[in-house]
């Protein structure tokens, strides 16, 4: 089996999957997730030997090593790298086959994707400038509201009058936020009307890529039952959610690894490393 890795730090956290492939084809061997704290350069390296613990191998059974994310220069170990527009595409495609649009929204910036029948990337348009409409957004308004992240979600789920959050800037969401709390409105509304504002300016920036079904959801803003069915229902269709979603980018940095690592395999590379390596 040749084994390759795809290792993704983000902002806030940092993902590792290693994917293997024999006859039978590609299958997902294991996973590993971390904080990436003020060290990105261990969180990295932290993240890739969790995964391999958890698949049960050595460092040095693994082939080749893909980098993504913000901090995928610091990845010490990493071969090579590539952004996340790619591997979220890639990772999409792979785990929801028929994927044509992506919706990636993490903990510092949002993306819509447009992918092609084969995973590749058609266009993409990404929220980079501030935080609105992301993960720190919402953590913003759960501290404002003094709730826990995971409970927001299933929080909205209960609105029956969200409120109209009139801005999705991350310095001015606790006026609104505490406005509407001294005129004596439910938290549910609150935070329905909170998951809302951020489905709109979501929709805003997806449309500049032509939005296609199917739609996937993926970061770690998709764990978040109550934004899914905000974003459903500002897009008037179904969203895709898999298990993976959070690891959507270092999934598609493994299997970019895993064609690096065929082609030096093809090309003699991976026999002679093999060899070198002991194995």
């Amino acid at each position: 089996m040749r084994i390759a890795a795809g290792v993704d730090v983000g902002s806030t956290q940092t993902k590792a999957v290693l994917v293997g492939a024999n006859g039978d084809g590609v299958n997902v061997l294991s996973r590993s997730l971390i904080d990436t704290g003020a060290n990105v350069r261990r969180a990295a390296e932290k993240a890739f030997d969790e995964c391999c613990q958890a698949a049960g191998i050595s460092q040095s059974d693994v082939g080749f090593v893909v980098g993504t994310g913000y901090g995928r220069y610091n990845i010490s170990f990493g071969h090579t790298q590539m952004t996340e527009i790619s591997c979220h595409a890639r990772g999409a495609h792979f785990l929801c086959p028929g994927t044509r649009t992506v919706i990636d929204m993490g903990g510092q910036d949002a993306k819509a994707i447009g992918v092609g029948p084969s995973g590749e990337v058609l266009d993409f348009v990404m929220n980079d400038k501030c935080a609105a409409g992301t993960g720190r957004f919402l953590a913003n308004a759960a501290e404002v509201m003094g709730l826990g992240l995971d409970d927001i979600g299933p929080l909205s789920l209960r609105a029956t009058r969200p409120v109209k959050i009139a801005t999705v800037c991350t310095v001015f969401v606790e006026s609104d936020i505490l406005s509407y709390l001294s005129q004596g409105k439910r938290p549910e509304d609150i935070m329905e009307g909170v998951h809302l504002a951020i489905a709109k300016r979501t929709l805003s920036l997806a449309r500049r890529v032509n939005i296609e079904p199917l739609i996937t959801m993926t970061g770690g803003v998709a764990r978040n039952i109550g934004m899914v069915r905000a974003l459903e229902t500002v897009l008037g269709q179904k969203i895709v959610v898999t298990p993976d979603a959070q690891f959507m980018g270092a999934v598609g940095a493994a299997l970019f690894s895993l064609e690096k690592l065929g082609e030096s395999f093809e090309s003699g590379v991976w026999r002679d490393h093999a060899v070198s390596s002991g194995n």
